[in-house]
């Protein structure tokens, strides 16, 4: 099996520079991550900037809560219905809007008392739930209609770890959901105003992680339905079509993508990056396109194990891309943020892993939900040696 890409910072503090709770993604960094000592070292300053889209458009946010009536919550029954929290990232005009925040201060709160992160690194809730987001609340969209693509993070990991990608999505045309992983991560505000803790990371070695894509694969269909069904569920809807939807994920959230796209039809792409699958689909269960992106280090063993069944069984258009250098956050934003609080970080520029991500995960929506073709996607080019095309 991989490194243990599917459990979080639940069992390591990998995301302690920034975000707690990196579950799937977090903990699985190459090199652990070491809190500074609190009884020792100076107070940091730490401010986070997450890097600017680079499409054609600026990216509005809102924060929406979905609540499925017909599902108890799989993790905490006695909770209810299954509430969500999601992030709606969207083609928007610049200079509309006001500077989106990186999360709300309940979750930034529980994120540093999960990872136990000391006051002497500088990360406080306000500086957490601050970071530049290039995100804008309340932007002014742009007119037309654009693909959906909803996204899933690790295990452990709050949605917020994917708002880079989110943004460069939106930025270049598509509406994008990140959905929150309720109960699953360190903290998701929830419609009546809740934060409620992990309830199932403190002995992730026991989990059933199938049960876990299971349950997310339902969460993305309940969202695709109230985003594409009469337009109630969020305001701009109308921007959305229906017809053309995608879904990446990181770690456990790309195992998700997979589950996801056996279960239901409408997502007619997916991406996982850097996911154990949970299970690993069988032939004929996906034939349509889908994404794989992983650091080059594992190939050997992806190559042997879930990654290379899953890959032997994949119907449709394929593409698995190793990463040299990279680690298993290097695919969100948690290796950027650390290194800016001081953290190590890996043999990859954090900068240059949110960057190949963002790259290749637009080439390969533009090609399966648009008609647009990228050599990108076609093997090795000189601006990115260190993507190597595996298959």
């Amino acid at each position: 099996m991989k490194r243990n890409r599917r459990i979080s910072a639940v069992a390591a503090l990998a995301l302690a520079a920034v975000v707690a709770g990196t579950g799937t993604g977090f903990a699985a960094t190459t090199t652990p991550v070491t809190a500074p000592a609190a009884a020792t070292a100076p107070t940091r300053t730490f401010q986070g900037v997450l890097p600017a889209p680079t499409g054609p458009y600026a990216a509005g946010e809102e924060i929406i809560h979905l609540t499925d009536t017909n599902r108890i919550d799989p993790w905490v029954p006695s909770s209810g219905p299954r509430q969500l929290a999601v992030t709606m990232i969207y083609p928007a005009v610049a200079g509309t809007g006001t500077p989106a925040p990186y999360m709300t201060l309940a979750e930034a709160a529980g994120h540093i008392q999960k990872a136990k992160i000391p006051a002497s690194s500088g990360i406080t809730p306000q500086t957490l739930a601050g970071i530049t987001t290039q995100a804008f609340d309340g932007a002014r969209p742009q007119r037309g209609k654009y693909p959906l693509v909803v996204l899933s993070p690790g295990f452990g990991d709050p949605r917020m770890v994917l708002t880079s990608l989110a943004t460069e999505l939106a930025s270049h045309g598509y509406v994008v959901a990140v959905v929150g992983p309720t109960h699953e991560d360190g903290g998701e505000t929830l419609a009546d105003g809740r934060t409620p803790p992990c309830a199932i990371c403190d002995h992730p070695e026991t989990l059933d992680f199938n049960s876990v894509t299971a349950s997310r694969a339902l969460d993305m269909s309940f969202v695709i339905d109230r985003l594409t069904h009469g337009n109630t569920a969020w305001r701009l809807a109308h921007l959305i079509d229906k017809h053309e939807i995608g879904m990446a994920g990181h770690s456990i959230g790309g195992s998700a993508a997979a589950t996801t796209m056996i279960a239901d039809p409408r997502v007619q792409a997916g991406v996982n990056l850097d996911g154990t699958f949970h299970p690993a689909p069988l032939p004929g269960q996906i034939d349509r396109p889908f994404l794989m992106m992983d650091g080059a280090e594992n190939l050997p063993a992806d190559s042997a194990g879930d990654w290379g069944k899953a890959w032997d069984a994949l119907g449709g258009y394929k593409k698995w891309m190793a990463v040299t250098g990279a680690n298993h956050a290097s695919f969100t934003d948690v290796d950027l943020l650390e290194q800016q609080a001081g953290f190590p970080v890996p043999p990859l520029s954090p900068a240059r892993g949110v960057e190949i991500t963002r790259e290749y995960v637009t080439a390969f929506f533009d090609r399966t939900l648009k008609g647009i073709c990228s050599p990108l996607l076609d093997g090795p080019t000189p601006d990115n040696p260190e993507v190597l095309l595996q298959n």
